[in-house]
């Protein structure tokens, strides 16, 4: 009798572990196909991104093959069908810088709101964006030399004209771009903290009935603000302090000068403001 109730429990131990171990491999299999649908998407948008820049660089190539092969030398200029052939090559100039310009504000903005985020890919945008900086200023050069052979072409005119917009935009994106990177990483590390007796929080709306910060009706104007990844330490004046804000414990301590005066010290920053970016402490 005893073998077969150890039998029985020997069958229900293996039925089990075939049950969990089936239920694992699905786990692992819709694991690994959601994987492989993010590889794909990824692959696809590095191939449009990679794309772009073969592209791009296709157009700069082109561009200076069409440089070098306008000759603004005497004779090219006084005959008609070489005049004429420079009109047209700078003509094919000016539209693949007009194209290359696109294509590049175009791969910034696919850049910016893709989930490929590379600091590579990053810089190589900026060397295409300095390249195209680079060929403005042979344009003018070029522009000069024809204007000294009292010589005005439409299409260069328009190509210079053209670029020096592109790079006022564009500095003037970066610039904005700047400002609202700033602006964020200020907002994401500012922090605000008060100090006071409790009649004074009491005064302030500060402290409401026992409770901390109930509602918006709070002095803000009384907080001082600090930027938590510098601002460590805060001077109390007090020898007794309370914090009524939420920190979690061992993110800080409250230590004592030689007078006895206490300094509030954050030991872990990003623990320490992970409740609150509002610090209250109430001294005596």
């Amino acid at each position: 009798m005893k073998k077969v109730v150890l039998f029985s429990l020997c069958a229900a131990t293996v039925l089990a572990s075939c049950n969990n171990a089936g239920q694992n491999k699905d786990a692992l299999k819709l694991q690994n196909d959601s994987l492989m649908i993010e590889l794909s998407n990824r692959d696809a948008e590095l191939d449009e991104i990679m794309g772009a820049f073969n592209e791009i660089q296709e157009g700069f190539r082109e561009i200076n093959e069409a440089e070098n092969r306008v000759d603004l030398t005497g004779d090219a200029i006084e005959n008609k069908s070489s005049a004429d052939k420079i009109k047209e090559d700078i003509r094919f100039i000016s539209e693949k810088l007009k194209s290359n310009r696109e294509q590049i504000a175009k791969l910034e903005e696919q850049l910016k709101n893709s989930n490929y985020q590379s600091a590579q890919l990053k810089k190589a945008i900026k060397n295409l964006t300095a390249q195209l900086e680079e060929k403005q200023r042979q344009i003018e050069t070029l522009q000069a030399e024809l204007a000294s052979k009292n010589i005005r072409i439409a299409e260069l005119d328009e190509a210079v004209s053209d670029l020096n917009k592109n790079v006022d935009q564009l500095t003037a994106e970066n610039e904005a771009k700047t400002k609202t990177v700033a602006a964020q990483d200020k907002a994401l590390n500012t922090a605000w903290y008060v100090f006071g007796t409790k009649s004074e929080l009491k005064d302030q709306k500060i402290l409401n009935r026992g409770d901390v910060l109930k509602d918006n009706e709070f002095n803000k104007d009384y907080f001082t603000e600090i930027d938590i990844r510098k601002d460590k330490e805060i001077k109390l004046y007090s020898k007794r302090a309370t914090l009524l804000t939420t920190h979690p414990a061992g993110s800080y301590e409250l230590a004592k000068d030689d007078k006895g005066q206490l300094t509030l010290k954050i030991t872990n920053p990003n623990q320490f403001w992970s409740v609150s970016r509002y610090l209250v402490i109430q001294v005596r």
